[in-house]
This record gives structure tokens, sequence and C-alpha cells, in this order.
């Protein structure tokens, strides 16, 4: 088909692609680069000590409460034997008071200090059985062991981490946004996720915006990236499962609305 019949054609082809070509350039879903970090539970001793026994390796899904790990308390039993003598000593002294104030040959101020001296060694053994107990560690939640730092045999610092536990729940995405784009974020504004691999898109609430900027990091590759000051955003994906600690994604905002023209008033 040619000449007259096939240019009303041509025209209309021409007409839809440029159509077309102006939404995408208009209404077209900003796309940018980020990854999947994680709020990671870390668990460690109070107090320095050396590992015994470890109950689960890295991958190991746990339930909270369930066992994790031992650190020796050889320490804190001598602590606790230490302490239960000597609240049975203060008890001691506390039932010779109670009698000889009772006929009369002893004094109120004795009583009194020894009835002290029984409070105060009553809260050393409980505080030493506390620290006792607390030589073995359960999991504070539910999730998988990510990471184990110390083995049975290693000296352990207190405070200093044994394994770390990410919950289903914690993990979270970050990408940056250049400034023109931050009037469109709001908190609770849904984002689509994409990832090599994942099955279909994944959508994330917004939950941080930052307030100040950042230059672009190093680990940011664009060749369409121009603006120099970013602001970090997270957001919360609906599917954590279905993501992986420090993986890239795609995180697609909302389309934008097409630019209306009109006179100016």
């Amino acid at each position: 088909m040619t000449g007259p019949l096939l240019r009303p054609l041509l025209r209309l082809g021409a007409v839809a692609l440029l159509a077309a070509a102006l939404a995408a350039c208009d209404g077209a879903p900003k796309t940018y680069q980020g990854w999947i970090e994680a709020n990671l539970i870390f668990v460690g001793p109070d107090e320095a000590g050396r590992v015994e026994t470890l109950s689960v390796r890295e991958g190991d899904k746990v339930e909270a409460k369930a066992p994790l790990f031992t650190v020796d308390d050889a320490l804190q039993r001598a602590e606790v034997n230490m302490y239960e003598a000597q609240l049975e000593n203060a008890q001691q002294a506390y039932d010779r008071a109670e009698t000889l104030l009772k006929t009369k040959t002893g004094t109120q101020k004795a009583f009194d200090e020894a009835e002290a001296a029984l409070r105060t060694a009553r809260a050393r053994l409980v505080t030493a059985k506390t620290h006792l107990d607390r030589r073995v560690l359960a999991s504070p939640v539910t999730g998988t062991v990510q990471q184990v730092y110390f083995r049975p045999g290693e000296m352990v610092s207190a405070g200093k981490p044994v394994l770390a536990i990410l919950p289903p729940g914690n993990l979270k995405v970050r990408f940056y946004v250049p400034q023109e784009m931050l009037p469109r974020l709001a908190y609770g504004d849904t984002v689509r996720v994409r990832c090599d691999g994942c099955a279909g898109d994944i959508t994330a609430k917004v939950s941080f915006i930052a307030r100040s900027a950042e230059f672009t990091p190093p680990v940011i590759y664009s060749l369409q990236e121009r603006d120099k000051l970013v602001f970090l955003i997270e957001a919360i994906p609906d599917r954590p499962e279905a993501l992986r600690v420090g993986q890239p994604v795609d995180v697609a905002l909302a389309a934008t609305p097409p630019a209306t023209t009109g006179a100016l008033r």
C-alpha cells in the first residue's frame, strides 16, 4: 500500500510515537540504584569470658528464648558461693541481735545495723546469681543467625557480640535521590523494588528521609547521575524474605505527573 493511502497512516504512527515518547519523558517512573541493609540484633555477654559452647551455626533459624551459647562461669559461681556465706553470717547476726533486743540486753541500734546488713547481703546474692544466669545466652528474638564472631575457646570482651541475628522484618531498602525529587517523597509512600532473580516487583514503604545532603557515594554507579548532592532514603519492604543483605536493587518511584501548560497568573 503506497501513495496517498499510506500517508495518513504514517502521520498517525508518527503522532502516536511522539505521544508515547512525551509520556515516557513526563510520566515514566524514576528509578534509582540501591541496596538491601539489615538491622541486626547483636548478642554478647555482659562480662568478659571464654566461650564454652555454641548451639547454633550461621544460617540457622532460631526462636525467641532458644539457647545460643554459654560463657565460662567459674568466677560467677565463686561470687555466688561467697555471697551465700555472707548471707548466712548476716542471718546469724540478725537472729542474735533480735534475741538480744527481745531480752532487753541488746540495743535498737545494733538490731537496725544487723537488719541493714542482712538486706545488703540478700541483694548482693541476688545480683551475683543474675550474673551467673547471664552466662547462658538465649536468643532475644526470632530470626536467622547471620554471623558468628567468636567460637568455643575464644575470649570475648564484655558487651562484644558473639553472634548476630536477623529478625525477618528487620530488612530495609536504602537508596539516594537528588534534591529535586524530595518534594515527591513522603513517609509512608510506596516504592517498587526490583532485583535480579526476584519474582515480580516488591513494594516497600518509605520509613526514613535524610534531613541533610551527602555527596554521591562511590557505590552508586549511574551514567545519568548529574547531581552531586543526594539524600538518603530508607524503605521497609513488604516481602523481606525475598531479599538478601547487601543485594543490589533498583528502586522505582511513582510515575511523574505530566507537566501542565497554561498562562501564568
